[in-house]
C-alpha cells in the first residue's frame, strides 16, 4: 500500500473511455458525444458490434490488449493492460505505464449482467443463474470507482448526458467523479447482494444481505419533522402497496403507506368477500359476506367513529355504487384489485381521495420480516398461520356450535392483525369491538366491551394471548359474550375455565397465540 497519498480532485480530462455494457440504452448517443469530442472508445464483444454497426469508430480490447477473448467471453477484460490503465496513479505509476506499454483510461462505462432480471425466469435454474454472474464488470467498475482522483465511471445511462454536457466544457470535475464513484459502489453492492440472497439455503444465514431500491422521496416521516423515503424490495412483483397503481389522489404519505399495508395484509386473510379499515395501523372494522355492497356497510358500522378518515381494503372489485357509498364519509384511500370505470369516476368527484389498484390479491406469502433496532435488527417469520379444526380443544362443558367455530375463524384472522394485548369481539363474522395496544388484558377488554355497545349481545371473544385471571371472563359474563377462543397456557387456566362454566359461556383453546408487539 502507498503511503502519503494525496487524492487529485483537480478536473481530469477524458481522452480514452472503455465502454462495455449488457443494456445497451443510449449506448450509440453515448458514443457518438464521446467521438465527437475526440474520445479514444475501447471495447468488448457485443458492445463494440453495436457500435460498429452505428459507424462509430471503436478499438476492440482484443486488438488493444492482443489477446483474445476467450472461453466463450469469459474472459476479456481482466487483464493487465485494461485493469492497470484504469486503476494506475496518473502521478505516480507513469514508469509502469511505460515500461509495460499501458494506456491510461479514464471513463469506465459499465453495466452489470441481468441476474436479477434471468433469475425471474421460470427456466431459470442454478447452472443458468450463475451464468448470468458477471466478473469482468465489476471488476472494471470497482476499479474506477476506488481510482475517483483520476478515473471517472458510469453505471446508469440515465448520466449519459450530464457526463455529455460536462465533457463539452474539457473535463470531469471530482465532484462529479466522486458521485458516480459512490453510484458505483452501490451498485456491485447491490448485485452481490442479490446473488447471495438468490443462492441462499438458510432462512437465517450467518450473515444476511438485504437490498432495496428507492420507491420515492415522501414529504415527511410520522411526524412532519422527520424525514423518510420509500424503499422496494428488488423484484418483487406481489400484490403491495409499492406496485399498486394510483388512480387519483394525493402522494401517498409515510403514515399512509404504513396504514395501507396494514389493511392490505389483513384483506389477505380471507378467501371469501372482505371489507377490511383500518385507522392508524390496527383495524377498526372488518366484514366478511357474499355481497361486497353489504359487507362494506357492515365493517363500516361496526365502528363508524374510528373509520372516519381511515383505509378501506376490499378483496374484490369495486363497483360505481360501492364507490358511491364510500363517497359518503371522508377517508383516505380505497384499495382494491380492481375498480369498474364507472366507480373511478364516481371516485374522481373527491381529488384528494387515494385510490390504489393492487391487482389479485392473494394470500399472505412466507417471507421475512424486519424490525430495526439500535445497533441491529429482528428477523423473523411473518405469521401466516391460522386455525385448524382438529387442533382446537373445546375446555369447557358448554360447546360452540358450528356457526361459533365459523364466527371465531374469521375472528382470528383479524385478531393476528391488532397490537397486543388484544382482544376482539365478532359476531356474524362482523367485528364488533376491538381493544387493542394495551398493557393489560382486562384494560383491553373494558375498551372491547365499550366499542361494541348494544351489538355485543351473542357475541365471541378472541383473545390473542392467554388470559392470566378470571377478572376478564367474570367481566364479559354480564355482557352476554357466549364464547370464547383463546391460546390457553396460564398456570391459572383451571381458573378461568371455572369461571366459563360458572357464567356458561363456551371456551375453546388454540394451542398457539397471534400475539403482535
Amino acid at each position: 500500500m502507498l503511503n502519503n497519498l494525496i487524492l487529485n480532485k483537480n478536473p481530469v480530462k477524458i481522452k480514452r473511455a472503455l465502454v462495455s455494457v449488457f443494456d445497451k440504452t443510449g449506448l450509440v448517443d453515448l458514443a457518438k458525444a464521446l467521438n465527437k469530442l475526440g474520445v479514444e472508445i475501447l471495447s468488448t464483444g457485443g458492445t463494440a458490434a453495436a457500435l460498429n454497426s452505428a459507424n462509430i469508430p471503436v478499438t476492440d480490447v482484443s486488438s488493444y490488449t492482443r489477446f483474445p477473448e476467450i472461453m466463450d467471453g469469459r474472459v476479456k477484460t481482466i487483464n493487465p493492460l485494461i485493469v492497470g490503465g484504469i486503476l494506475g496513479l496518473r502521478d505516480k505509476h507513469n514508469k509502469d505505464v511505460v515500461d509495460n506499454k499501458i494506456k491510461w483510461i479514464d471513463l469506465v462505462v459499465c453495466n452489470l449482467y441481468p441476474f436479477s432480471e434471468v433469475i425471474k425466469r421460470e427456466d431459470c435454474d442454478f447452472t443458468l443463474a450463475m451464468e448470468y454472474v458477471d466478473v469482468g464488470g465489476p471488476t472494471m467498475i470497482r476499479s474506477a470507482a476506488k481510482n475517483v482522483g483520476w478515473s471517472c465511471v458510469v453505471v446508469d445511462s440515465a448520466d449519459y448526458l450530464s457526463i455529455i454536457e460536462e465533457l463539452k466544457s474539457g473535463a470531469i470535475s471530482f465532484q462529479t467523479r466522486k458521485l458516480l464513484s459512490v453510484k458505483a459502489f452501490g451498485h456491485t453492492a447491490q448485485y452481490d447482494a442479490i446473488i447471495h440472497k438468490h443462492l441462499l439455503d438458510e432462512k437465517f444465514p450467518d450473515k444476511l444481505t438485504t437490498t432495496y431500491e428507492k420507491h420515492s422521496v415522501l414529504r415527511y416521516g410520522e411526524n412532519p419533522h422527520q424525514a423518510a423515503s420509500a424503499f422496494k424490495i428488488i423484484n418483487d412483483q406481489s400484490a403491495n402497496i409499492l406496485n399498486a397503481k394510483i388512480h387519483q389522489g394525493k402522494a401517498l404519505s409515510y403514515n399512509n403507506i404504513m396504514d395501507a399495508d396494514a389493511a392490505l395484509s389483513c384483506i389477505k386473510e380471507f378467501d371469501k368477500t372482505a371489507c377490511v379499515i383500518v385507522k392508524h395501523s390496527s383495524p377498526c372494522g372488518v366484514a366478511e359476506g357474499e355481497n361486497l355492497l353489504e359487507v362494506y356497510r357492515n365493517a363500516f358500522d361496526a365502528d363508524s367513529l374510528s373509520a372516519f378518515g381511515g383505509i378501506i381494503a376490499l378483496n374484490q372489485n369495486c363497483s360505481a355504487d360501492l364507490a358511491n357509498e364510500i363517497n359518503k364519509v371522508f377517508v383516505e384511500i380505497v384499495l382494491a384489485p380492481s375498480f369498474d370505470g364507472e366507480a373511478l369516476k364516481v371516485f374522481s368527484n373527491k381529488k384528494n381521495l387515494r385510490i390504489l389498484e393492487t391487482g389479485d390479491i392473494n394470500k399472505r406469502k412466507d417471507k421475512l420480516e424486519i424490525r430495526n433496532l439500535d445497533g441491529g435488527m429482528l428477523v423473523q417469520d411473518v405469521d401466516t398461520s391460522g386455525l385448524i379444526m382438529d387442533e382446537l380443544e373445546v375446555v369447557t362443558e358448554r360447546s360452540p356450535t358450528d356457526r361459533d367455530f365459523n364466527t371465531m375463524f374469521f375472528g382470528w384472522k383479524v385478531l393476528k392483525h391488532i397490537k397486543s394485548n388484544a382482544i376482539l369481539l365478532v359476531k356474524d363474522n362482523i367485528t364488533v369491538g376491538v381493544g387493542g395496544g394495551q398493557v393489560s388484558r382486562v384494560d383491553a377488554v373494558d375498551i372491547a366491551i365499550n366499542k361494541s355497545g348494544d351489538k355485543i349481545s351473542e357475541s365471541i371473544l378472541c383473545s390473542d394471548a392467554f388470559f392470566p385471571f378470571r377478572d376478564s371472563i367474570d367481566k364479559i359474563s354480564k355482557t352476554g359474550v357466549k364464547a370464547v377462543i383463546q391460546p390457553g397456557g396460564s398456570i391459572r387456566d383451571n381458573e378461568v375455565i371455572s369461571a366459563c362454566n360458572e357464567h356458561g359461556i363456551s371456551m375453546v383453546f388454540t394451542g398457539k397465540r397471534c400475539f403482535k408487539h
